[in-house]
C-alpha cells in the first residue's frame, strides 16, 4: 500500500487518510475518493491531500475483514456486513460461546494488521450480544497475510455456539426444623430467575426431609416425573462425600462425580448423576443472585454441554469471583449488554396518496409482487429488530399486500398532511429500547438488502456515525438511518418534508455508504419512474 501526500487531481480512487472538513465538504478518513469528490476538494481550495493507494497484491480493509469473518460464523451467530475494516459477530439467541483459543492466537500471530478478538471460552451470551470482532488495522493488507489467516480459520472451527434450550428442572430443598419458609421461597425465586434468563420455565418446587432415604425418594420421583436436571439445596452445606446429599444420590443408584470446585464463591458444589441425568448439590451461595460457580455449571447444562469432574477442576483460572465487581450479577445484568448489536427498527413509509401517479404506486406490480412488498422483503432480510409499516391511504389494501410478512402496522390518520405526519406516527410507535430507525420509502424497491446491511453495520454513534446515508457518484439518496437522539426533532417536523435538513445541521455525525447503483434515487412517483423501474430488475 502506497501512503503519501499527493496532488488532489491524482487521487481519484485512492483512500483518504485524514478527515477533510472545509466549507461544504466533510469527508471522513477511509473514504474512497470519487471523481466528484476530487472536484469538490479542488473547489474547496486544497491542492495536496494524504491518501493511501492499494497495490496489486493488497486487499482492501472491508474485503479482508469480510473474507476472514465469513469463516468464523457458526449456527446461532450473525455475521454483520464489514465497515471500516471491521466485521462483528453477534449471538442470535441466548447461549454459550465456545472459542478455540489456539486458533485465535494462530490468526493473530500471522500479521499485526489482522486482528481477531472474542469473548472468553464458555462465555454466557444474551441475544444480540457481540461474540467476536475482526478488525483490519490499516486500509489494506497483503493478500499473502490474509490467505494465511484464512488457511488457519479453515483448519477447524474457531467459534461454535450452543443455544440455551428449555428443559424441565427440579429444585429439591431439604428442610430442617429451624429453617424459615421464607428462605426456601427465596431460593425458589432466585433459581427461577436464573432459569428465565436462559429461556426456561420455572423449576418444579419440591421439598424433602434432610436425611438420605427420604431425599433419595424425592430425587427418584423428580426423575420419574421427567426432570432433565435435578438441583438439590441442602438444609445445611455439604461438607463431605458421605454427607446427606451425596449419600442420597448413591442410594438412588447414582454416583458422585466431583465434590468441590476451584471457584469462589461456589466451592461446595457437588456434581453427580443418576441414569445419565445430572444431579447438582448446590452451594449455599446459590440462594443469592450473586454470580457463583453454580451459574457456570448450570449455564453449560442448559446449553447441552456436558459437565464432567475434569471440567469443574479446570474452572480455577478466572474462578475468583468475590473481588470482581465489574462482573454483572444476575440481579444486575443489563438487559442490553454493552457490546450488543444495536437494535435498529425499520420504518416503512407507506401512507401517501400517490397523487402524481394516478393510482396507488405501492400496490403496482414489480415482477409479480406489489412494490411495497418488495421494499418490506428486502428490509426483512436485513435482520432489523422490527419493521413498522406506516399506513394511511388505502390502508386495507396495503395491509393485505403485506399479510403474513411479520411486520407491525401503524395507522397515520393525518397522512394527507404529508411525509412529516407519517414519520411522526412511525417514530411514536417505536419501543423504548430501539437505538435507531432506518427510514425506508415504500415506493423505492431497488434499495437492496446488501446496502441496508452495510448501513446497519456502519451505525456507531460513539464513533460519530449517528446518521447513515447512501450515496452514488457523489449524490446522497434514500433510505436514511437515524440515531434515536434525533427522534425528538423529527417528530416536530411539519408538512410534506422529511428530516433531510438535519443531515446538513449535523454533518459531523453523518457517514456516507457507497451504493452500487442509482437505486437509492429511484422512487416511483410518476408513470415515467414506473417505466424506469420495470427496466431495472432488482436483486
Amino acid at each position: 500500500m502506497i501512503f503519501a501526500e499527493l496532488p488532489v487531481e491524482e487521487c481519484a480512487g485512492a483512500v483518504l487518510a485524514h478527515a477533510l472538513r472545509n466549507g461544504e465538504i466533510a469527508f471522513k478518513k477511509g473514504r474512497v475518493l470519487s471523481a466528484a469528490d476530487i472536484e469538490a476538494i479542488k473547489k474547496s481550495g486544497r491542492r495536496m491531500i494524504t491518501v493511501a493507494r492499494l497495490e496489486a497484491d493488497d486487499v482492501g480493509e472491508d474485503a479482508a475483514a469480510a473474507a476472514l469473518g465469513s469463516l468464523l460464523g457458526a449456527e446461532g451467530l450473525r455475521i454483520e456486513a464489514p465497515f471500516t475494516g471491521r466485521v462483528n459477530l453477534y449471538a442470535r439467541e441466548g447461549g454459550i460461546l465456545r472459542v478455540d483459543a489456539v486458533q485465535v492466537d494462530a490468526i493473530n500471530d500471522v500479521d499485526e494488521a489482522i486482528t481477531l478478538a472474542t469473548l472468553a471460552d464458555y462465555a454466557a451470551m444474551a441475544p444480540d450480544q457481540m461474540a467476536a470482532t475482526v478488525k483490519i488495522i490499516p486500509f489494506a493488507v497483503k493478500r499473502t497475510a490474509l490467505d494465511a489467516c484464512v488457511a488457519v480459520a479453515r483448519q477447524k472451527p474457531v467459534l461454535s455456539f450452543h443455544p440455551f434450550r428449555p428443559r424441565k428442572v427440579a429444585l429439591i430443598q431439604t428442610e430442617l426444623a429451624a429453617m424459615k419458609p421464607a428462605l426456601l421461597d427465596k431460593t425458589v425465586a432466585v433459581t427461577n430467575r436464573r432459569l428465565a434468563a436462559m429461556g426456561s420455565l420455572d423449576a418444579v418446587d419440591l421439598r424433602a426431609p434432610h436425611e438420605p432415604a427420604a431425599l433419595g425418594e424425592v430425587i427418584q420421583g423428580a426423575l420419574t416425573g421427567g426432570a432433565g436436571i435435578v438441583l438439590v439445596m441442602g438444609g445445611s452445606a455439604i461438607i463431605d462425600r458421605r454427607d446427606v446429599i451425596p449419600a442420597a444420590i448413591e442410594r438412588s443408584g447414582g454416583k458422585v462425580l466431583q465434590f468441590g470446585m476451584p471457584v469462589d464463591p461456589g466451592n461446595l458444589i457437588l456434581l453427580g448423576e443418576i441414569a445419565g441425568k445430572p444431579i447438582i448439590g448446590l452451594p449455599g451461595c446459590a440462594r443469592t443472585p450473586k454470580l457463583n460457580g453454580f451459574d457456570w455449571v448450570l449455564q453449560r447444562l442448559m446449553a447441552d454441554i456436558p459437565v464432567t469432574a475434569r471440567d469443574l477442576r479446570r474452572m480455577g483460572a478466572g474462578g475468583l469471583l468475590n473481588e470482581i465487581s465489574a462482573r454483572p450479577q444476575p440481579r444486575d445484568s443489563p438487559s442490553r449488554p454493552e457490546a450488543r448489536r444495536p437494535r435498529i427498527a425499520g420504518l416503512v413509509m407507506a401512507a401517501g396518496r400517490s397523487s402524481r401517479m394516478g393510482a396507488n404506486k405501492l400496490l403496482m406490480d414489480d415482477n409479480g409482487k406489489p412494490i411495497v412488498t418488495r421494499v418490506v422483503e428486502q428490509a426483512l432480510a436485513a435482520d432489523l429488530a422490527e419493521i413498522i409499516v406506516v399506513t394511511g391511504h388505502q390502508e386495507a389494501e396495503v395491509r393485505a399486500a403485506l399479510a403474513g410478512h411479520g411486520v407491525r402496522f401503524v395507522s397515520c390518520p393525518d397522512y394527507a398532511d404529508g411525509m412529516s405526519a407519517s414519520l411522526r406516527s412511525g417514530l411514536k410507535a417505536l419501543p423504548a429500547d430501539i437505538d435507531a430507525a432506518l427510514v425506508l420509502l415504500g415506493d423505492m424497491p431497488r434499495v437492496g438488502t446488501a446496502l441496508l446491511r452495510r448501513m446497519i453495520a456502519a451505525f456507531n454513534p460513539t464513533e460519530a456515525r449517528a446518521v447513515i446515508v447512501p450515496s452514488f457518484q457523489g449524490k446522497r439518496g434514500n433510505p436514511v438511518l437515524w440515531d434515536r437522539r434525533f427522534f425528538g426533532e423529527m417528530t416536530e417536523l411539519a408538512g410534506d418534508v422529511g428530516a433531510r435538513h438535519l443531515i446538513g445541521e449535523h454533518a459531523e455525525l453523518v457517514t456516507e455508504i457507497a451504493a452500487e447503483d442509482g437505486g437509492i434515487f429511484l422512487d416511483v412517483d410518476t408513470p415515467e419512474a414506473y417505466r424506469t423501474l420495470q427496466d431495472k430488475p432488482g436483486e
